[in-house]
C-alpha cells in the first residue's frame, strides 16, 4: 500500500539561477545561430580561440571545425548569447542567458514539446513580424483568443515560436 507523500514546504526564495541554455537540435547549427542570433538581438558566441587552442595541441582534428563570422567554429555546434551576460574570454561560452544549437541526424517531425515567446513593445508586432521574416521565419497561423492575440511563427529549420 502507498501512502500519498506529504506536500513539501516552500523552499527559501534564493536568486533564479543566471547561466542557463536552451539546446536546440538542428540539422545546420551556424544557420540557426545567425537566425536566432539576430531575432533575438543576441551575439553569435566566439568559440575561436579554445578552438584554436585545441587545434594547436592536437586536441582537436581540423575536421571538427568549419570557418564562420571569419572565424574557427565548431562544425556541430555554436551558441548565442545575450549580449550584457558575461562570459569566459579563454573559450568565448556564455555563462548566462544562451541558446546552444547542436547538429543531429534527423529532422524535426513533430509540434515543439518547448517554444520561445517573443514579446513586443506595444504597437510594434507588425514591425517585427516582418523582420523576424525577413530573417527567414514563416507564419504558421495567427491566434485571436479572448486571452489575447499572437502569431505562431516558425524558425528556419519549422521550430515554432510566439510573437506577442
Amino acid at each position: 500500500m502507498t501512502q500519498a507523500s506529504e506536500p513539501r514546504s516552500t523552499p527559501a526564495p534564493s536568486p533564479a539561477p543566471l547561466h542557463w541554455k536552451l539546446v536546440v537540435d538542428t540539422a545546420d547549427p551556424h544557420a540557426q545561430a545567425n537566425f536566432w542570433g539576430a531575432a533575438l538581438n543576441y551575439l553569435v558566441e566566439d568559440h575561436s580561440p579554445l578552438i584554436e587552442r585545441l587545434l594547436s595541441i592536437g586536441a582537436a582534428p581540423p575536421e571538427l571545425v568549419v570557418e564562420s563570422h571569419g572565424r574557427h567554429a565548431w562544425r556541430d555546434a555554436t551558441g548565442v548569447r545575450h549580449p550584457q551576460d558575461p562570459y569566459q574570454e579563454e573559450t568565448g561560452v556564455g555563462l548566462g542567458r544562451r541558446l546552444l544549437f547542436q547538429r543531429v541526424p534527423e529532422p524535426k517531425t513533430v509540434k515543439n514539446r518547448l517554444h520561445i515567446d517573443l514579446h513586443t513593445e506595444s504597437g510594434q508586432r507588425e514591425a517585427e513580424l516582418a523582420r523576424l521574416t525577413g530573417l527567414g521565419a514563416t507564419v504558421v497561423r495567427e491566434v485571436k483568443e479572448p486571452s489575447g492575440q499572437w502569431v505562431v511563427m516558425a524558425d528556419p529549420e519549422g521550430n515554432e515560436f510566439c510573437l506577442h
